[in-house]
């Protein structure tokens, strides 16, 4: 099944089991204002419980940008209520991101700074063009990352790390970013959208309902200690015991075939 469904700030692809979010404010370096916003925030909403895709890759169109944060000609309009709005938001998409029940891959483009940042750091995994810049920048405008990065940097790249990267708002290449573990890959600028898409086949293959519990104890495992971790795992475990597709994943060994998953 293929559904392409756009608005004017978010195209929606749906094919080969895989649903691909584009910003599409390229003349902008695709920021965030509050249109685009308000139609992630509704879209992540939407395709939650959705049975048409296994994975998810969100990236930005056109070359030069990801997304370069929150749109500051419009948030130098706004009065500090819907300023406060705006934070609320952002911090609403970022939340659903990574709460999402299916893997979502960052296809970092081009530039992507401040919120453009968080949106990756929500991903569960980042593939950056060997041209992507990536930093929280907001220190040096006044205000601090307010989309989760304050918190979800410092899970991927450690604490001293990333109070020296919020401190100095400094921009910082793909391969440095590699090098830290902010991205899991870097590869060629021509290569990215190829590379993403084989990356959400190869996860699409899998059981869905095997995904979607080990996001889950993965998520909530991490932000606690080991032994509630594990309590966790065996929680999810016993979710995935009474599903057809597990015994179908045992009856494809046996018989040397590749598994038909139907996430039931």
């Amino acid at each position: 099944m293929t559904t392409t469904a756009k608005t004017s700030e978010l195209v929606i692809d749906i094919s080969e089991q895989i649903c691909t979010l584009t910003l599409q404010r390229p003349q902008l370096a695709n920021a965030l204002n509050f249109d685009l916003l308000e139609a992630l925030r509704h879209t992540l909403g939407e395709l939650r419980c959705s049975g048409d895709f296994r994975v998810c890759i969100l990236t930005g169109a056109g070359e030069k940008a990801f997304c370069a944060g929150a749109d500051l000609k419009e948030r130098a309009t706004l009065p500090p209520e819907q300023v406060r709005r705006f934070i609320a938001t952002i911090r609403e998409v970022t939340d659903r991101l990574a709460d999402f029940p299916k893997p979502v891959i960052a296809a970092i483009n081009g530039l992507a700074l401040g919120g453009g940042t968080e949106l990756a750091l929500a991903c569960d995994i980042r593939i950056a063009a060997d041209t992507a810049l990536l930093g929280l920048t907001e220190t040096s405008l006044g205000i601090i990352p307010g989309g989760g990065g304050t918190q979800r940097l410092p899970r991927l790249v450690g604490k001293g790390r990333a109070k020296e990267l919020i401190f100095t708002a400094r921009r910082i290449a793909a391969a440095e970013a590699a090098e830290i573990g902010l991205i899991e890959k870097v590869v060629p600028s021509a290569e990215l959208a190829q590379q993403s898409r084989q990356l959400a086949r190869n996860i699409a293959q899998n059981a869905p309902l095997a995904l979607e519990m080990a996001k889950w104890a993965i998520n909530y495992g991490y932000e606690t200690d080991l032994l509630t971790g594990l309590q966790l795992e065996s929680r999810a475990y016993d979710v995935i015991i009474p599903t057809k597709d597990r015994l179908e994943g045992l009856a494809a060994f046996q018989q040397k075939r590749k598994p038909i998953y139907r996430g039931e």
